[in-house]
């Protein structure tokens, strides 16, 4: 089965559920997430947000990539409300993904 929008609407609905084996089923088992933020060039990952939500979310693709846009909210456990704009960009092979890579804006206060 091919990449779909499906795929990546489903996606969503499963990070907004907050449910760890539903994500993981979009995803092959030797899967790369590069988050936007940390020690090292590609980034590092994020722990921690019991809340997350992607609203506004728009799916796009193109061959055995997918591109989804959102708003995230969530609550890291600093406590701090965390309110930022961004996108993913996924590879595929067949209906699962291979890597994530996130990018979001750097909010300054």
């Amino acid at each position: 089965m091919p990449a779909s929008i499906a795929v990546l609407e489903g996606l969503c609905a499963a990070f907004n559920a907050h449910d760890l084996d539903a994500i993981m089923d979009y995803f092959i088992d030797d899967c790369v997430l590069e988050m936007p933020r940390g020690p090292d060039p590609w980034g590092a990952r994020a722990e921690g947000l019991p809340d997350v939500h992607y609203g506004n979310a728009r799916h796009f693709l193109d061959g055995d990539t997918g591109i989804s846009t959102w708003a995230l909210t969530g609550t890291p456990r600093s406590g701090s409300c965390v309110e930022v704009h961004g996108c993913d960009f996924y590879t595929f092979r067949g209906d699962r993904i291979v890597k994530k890579h996130s990018f979001w804006k750097i909010r300054e206060t």
